[in-house]
């Protein structure tokens, strides 16, 4: 039973007979020298690639990713190493150094003289923190890559590993970095470009090595030591610190995973509402409206947000007082009736002064009435008149 169980598996799996590795060698070789076509094609490929980072336009970097010639000299410094190639390693090598020479420079100069500046470049900060996740995916883009070269009948498996694989990005958002002295766009992207071509190398050097590529020269059992040990230090310096990145990545994922879940589970706390909040590294505030929260109310929120791996220190609490409590209402309205209160005996007192003299000129338009009668029917008393 397990016998063909392997059988089976090895009629799928099997790949030598759909395999030429001699005319693989050789259109490897083919694509590596930066001269001709691929010297103008790589001149294409940095611009489309600087003004689609420039604009922000995915379709147009996929197509400076699609144009770019940069993948002959590393797949080449892959296959050097596998069949022991002294002279291809060092052409391959040369041509590559020279790709990213005048990428890093064309890029730089385009970037120099662009005027557009954009609020949020996200394609630019996308290529500077690689994590092992892209580790990953140039270390099986690569092997995808130099197994497709294998193939006797070849179809479009290269178009997807050049996609996958970015090189000409990273390179051109080095350049912005490099044009606009902001090192972390530099270095954060050339260390994208660096683990890429490591690891598209290291990729094609396990291939020929499984595919059994013809070796051009022997080497020697201590040759073959110090080179693997020289391999093993280059990648260790290249992986260790995207594990580090890959690890800060998880952990800010996770924590802000934690806060969107801590924030519907509790937005209410009291008779305050928790209507948003603002994530800043590992840092979040949260913004409130309705009543003052209390001390106990926030200790209560604070233990809730401990559930959900939130502490204290990383929390930060901004009120809003859209409105009042029950008690600040009450306090406001003893106070507009006491104004009020106030002011009406002020208008009592007012009205009182304001009636009294009423009544005094009513009393003197009365006795003015009673002047202007005839002397023959007017009685004057004397204490009226002693008035007037």
């Amino acid at each position: 039973m397990w016998d063909q169980i392997v059988k089976g598996l090895r009629k799928y799996t099997y790949i030598y007979d759909e395999i030429d590795t001699d005319a693989a060698a050789e259109r490897i070789k083919a694509s590596i020298g930066f001269k001709g076509p691929n010297a103008w094609i790589l001149a294409f490929a940095i611009v489309l690639a600087s003004v689609g980072l420039n604009v922000n336009s995915t379709a147009v970097i996929i197509g400076a990713m699609l144009v770019s010639p940069l993948m002959g000299p590393i797949i080449g410094t892959g296959l050097a190493l596998g069949t022991n190639d002294t002279d291809l390693l060092k052409s391959a090598a040369k041509n590559l150094l020279v790709m990213v020479v005048i990428s890093l420079l064309a890029s730089t100069i385009f970037f120099a003289l662009s005027p557009l500046s954009l609020v949020n470049p996200t394609e630019l900060e996308a290529r500077t923190s690689p994590t092992i996740y892209d580790v990953l995916i140039a270390l099986f883009g690569g092997l995808a890559g130099i197994l497709e070269n294998s193939r006797k009948e070849r179809g479009t498996v290269l178009s997807g590993v050049a996609i996958a694989t970015a090189l000409m990005p990273p390179l051109c958002t080095a350049g912005y970095g490099l044009a606009h002295f902001d090192m972390h766009f530099f270095f954060g992207a050339l260390y994208l470009f660096v683990i890429n071509s490591v690891f598209i190398a290291l990729a094609t050097y396990l291939m020929v090595k499984y595919l059994r590529f013809r070796t051009v020269t022997g080497i020697s059992a201590e040759v073959s030591v110090k080179r693997n040990r020289i391999m093993s230090i280059v990648l260790a310096i290249v992986i260790i610190p995207s594990l580090w990145t890959a690890f800060r990545l998880v952990a800010q994922n996770n924590f802000e995973r934690n806060v969107h879940d801590f924030v519907e589970d509790n937005r209410l706390v009291g008779r305050s509402y928790l209507y948003d909040y603002e994530i800043e590294g590992r840092s979040v505030n949260f913004a409130f409206t309705g009543e003052a929260l209390t001390d106990s109310l926030k200790a209560d929120f604070y233990a809730r947000a401990a559930e959900y791996d939130l502490k204290q220190k990383n929390i930060g609490i901004t009120e809003y007082r859209l409105g009042i409590s029950q008690s600040d209402m009450d306090a406001i309205l003893t106070d507009v009736y006491s104004k009020a209160q106030e002011e009406r005996e002020k208008n009592q007192a007012s009205l009182d002064i304001l009636k009294a003299r009423l009544d005094s000129l009513s009393l003197r338009l009365e006795t003015l009435e009673a002047l202007q009668q005839p002397a023959d029917s007017l009685t004057v008393n004397s204490d009226i008149l002693e008035d007037i």
